[in-house]
């Protein structure tokens, strides 16, 4: 004959952690590791929630943690990602042929646009058109230290590509606009 396992009350099963669980407590390990890095960004250094934030973020859109955290700005107490990094999300995200620019027009009526083949479709899409007379009707070109005095085509491409990242592809930004866009709404 054999003999009858014991039962097993409620309160002496031992709950296991959920994926969920072992997930976050993982992650925290990591964020804590970043934390104490000297090569994350002052946003990120000693502060485990930021880097949480930044390991999430970096989880969805697929890169590397660090890479993120490097391109990321914190404006307003709101995370935002580099121009450059955005121009690199969408050139590497496998949907578009590399993203271009289209410059017209001069002075005020100077206008940028960003657009890019469509891998599936073989389809030009664009995002729309950023203007200098823009910049001045939204008072981006006319604040204390504005890079749109002295570099105006450069600007003109960097919004563009915000601007063409959040219509065309906001998987690519995960809904953060970029650094200079918040800095403009001061």
């Amino acid at each position: 004959m054999s003999e009858a396992l014991p039962t097993v009350t409620n309160e002496e099963q031992i709950q296991l952690p959920t994926k969920e669980e072992r997930a976050f407590a993982l992650s925290q390990r990591q964020a804590k590791g970043l934390a104490n890095s000297d090569l994350v960004p002052k946003a990120f250094a000693g502060n485990v929630a930021n880097c949480l934030i930044a390991l999430n973020l970096s989880k969805r859109i697929g890169c590397d943690p660090l890479m993120a955290m490097q391109q990321m700005a914190v404006i307003h107490g709101k995370p935002s990602w580099s121009a450059t990094f955005l121009i690199a999300c969408i050139n590497k995200c496998g949907r578009f042929a590399s993203l271009q620019f289209r410059i017209e027009g001069e002075g005020m009526k100077r206008s940028c646009t960003a657009h890019a083949v469509e891998l599936a479709t073989g389809d030009v899409v664009e995002g729309p058109p950023v203007s200098i007379q823009m910049a001045h009707d939204e008072g981006w070109a006319t604040k204390s230290g504005s890079k749109w005095k002295t570099m105006p085509d450069l600007m003109l491409r960097y919004r563009a590509a915000a601007f063409f990242a959040r219509t065309i592809a906001p998987e690519v930004a995960m809904g953060l606009y970029c650094e200079d866009e918040l800095r403009d709404v001061e």
